[in-house]
């Protein structure tokens, strides 16, 4: 829809001011079922019911914000310098949003210290009401301060949506970074969510210290960002992605080693393990958190200038279901895995209203990311880059040369043919 918007304002910033006071909104309510207003803590169909049609609203708000702001690093990003540059601040301030939507974990328990009456339900949402307003607030800023028309020429696809999708997928390099995308959306959500357990279980340090490693593990990556684009411009971006899923395969390695290590109790080793972990896999996280945006631009770019028809929207639609279906594998995979070996029983799990996982689960869970991460890698192999950008560097070399120019470059060097015009 975006893709084919007529809209005055531009075709991607008017879906995303739509969407994003309605994400804010879904986004609490999730956290907000029908059973805590009454206290109840067992499960019931009302529940089920109520967390499953919040949860499509929220993938749907989601992907109507998302998709078109996506699309915008491909519109925005004129050179491959802009297009890293962008990636690069995106990726900083999705780990620190990461970072911040960790808190509740940690202030949850400060609330009911300070207010007992306040039950375990309710202390996450009180923690999830200012965090969803600083979120709302930054997804509007884009809206109100940039205004698209003046950076972009919007121009409607003019493709219906099907059409369209079917067109994306049939491109053979997208489709070949999809599946490697897939695999490290696994990979990288299986460690997300197991952090806080390996961290209290199979590491054996304090659960405060999710947030330690988390916060060092963002800090350090940020620090290696400045790097990435010069590394980009002297390796190219395939190779650095595929070094960056083997060097966060080898944190998980660690990971999975963690429980043998320290035998899941607090002691030097363990404190050695945690900040290993981090070290291993910050540079890792800056490539695979910076490059693989600006590799959906460059496809989409190369396609636009094949077929004639600018979808963007839809190569970063493909990217986001990427990335939710990831995220869907890894929690299934995640709550499959991580309980097993565990004995303990309904109503205790109900009272401690946490996940009964196990150091032999969370440990294969370790084990799992390594392999999604290594399938990644390869996968990954067999993108040509090669053809993507020798096709976006030729449009650019002929972009303002005449008929006559352009077939006179068939005969010379195309870079020479491009000068000499510039000279004239």
């Amino acid at each position: 829809m975006s893709d084919n918007s007529k809209n005055k304002k531009g075709r991607r910033i008017p879906f995303m001011r739509f969407a994003a006071i309605p994400f804010a909104v879904v986004t609490l309510l999730v956290f907000m079922a029908p059973s805590m207003f009454n206290g109840g803590t067992e499960p019931n169909a009302g529940n089920v019911v109520w967390v499953a049609i919040m949860l499509v609203l929220f993938y749907t708000f989601m992907t109507i914000y998302c998709t078109p702001y996506n699309a915008l690093i491909s519109e925005f990003g004129k050179t491959q310098e802009d297009r890293m540059n962008i990636s690069t601040y995106i990726s900083l301030t999705y780990f620190a949003g990461t970072l911040i939507a960790y808190l509740p974990f940690v202030f949850a328990g400060v609330v009911r210290g300070i207010f007992p009456a306040v039950g375990y339900y309710w202390s996450y949402v009180i923690c999830f009401v200012p965090l969803v307003i600083i979120a709302c607030v930054a997804m509007l800023l884009p809206t109100i301060l940039l205004k698209e028309t003046d950076f972009v020429e919007s121009k409607p696809a003019g493709t219906n949506a099907f059409k369209s999708l079917g067109a994306t997928f049939k491109n053979k390099n997208f489709l070949k970074f999809s599946g490697s995308d897939v695999m490290y959306f696994i990979g990288l959500t299986l460690f997300q969510t197991g952090l806080p357990f390996f961290v209290k279980l199979t590491i054996g340090l304090p659960e405060a210290w999710t947030m330690y490693l988390l916060g060092g593990m963002t800090v350090l990556s940020a620090c290696f960002y400045p790097v990435v684009s010069k590394l980009v411009s002297h390796w190219g971006k395939k190779k650095l992605v595929i070094a960056g899923f083997i060097g966060l395969a080898l944190a998980y390695v660690l990971t999975a080693l963690a429980w043998p290590i320290t035998g899941g109790t607090e002691s030097a080793l363990s404190y050695i393990v945690g900040i290993g972990i981090v070290v291993i896999a910050a540079f890792p996280m800056a490539l695979l958190g910076i490059i693989p945006q600006a590799i959906v631009a460059d496809v989409a770019e190369e396609d636009s200038i094949v077929t004639g028809e600018k979808r963007e929207g839809m190569f970063f639609a493909a990217r986001t279901f990427a990335m939710k279906l990831g995220q869907s594998i890894a929690m299934l995979v995640f709550t499959s895995l991580a309980i097993i070996g565990s004995n303990v029983t309904k109503e205790e799990l109900m009272n401690s209203n946490d996940i009964s996982a196990t150091k032999q689960g969370v440990t294969i869970v370790a084990i799992c990311a390594v392999v999604f991460c290594l399938l990644g890698a390869l996968i990954l192999f067999f993108y040509n880059e090669k053809k993507v950008m020798s096709t976006i560097e030729e449009a650019h070399l002929t972009e303002g040369l005449t008929e006559e120019e352009v077939k006179l470059s068939e005969e010379a060097p195309l870079e020479e043919v491009a000068e000499q015009a510039k000279e004239e």
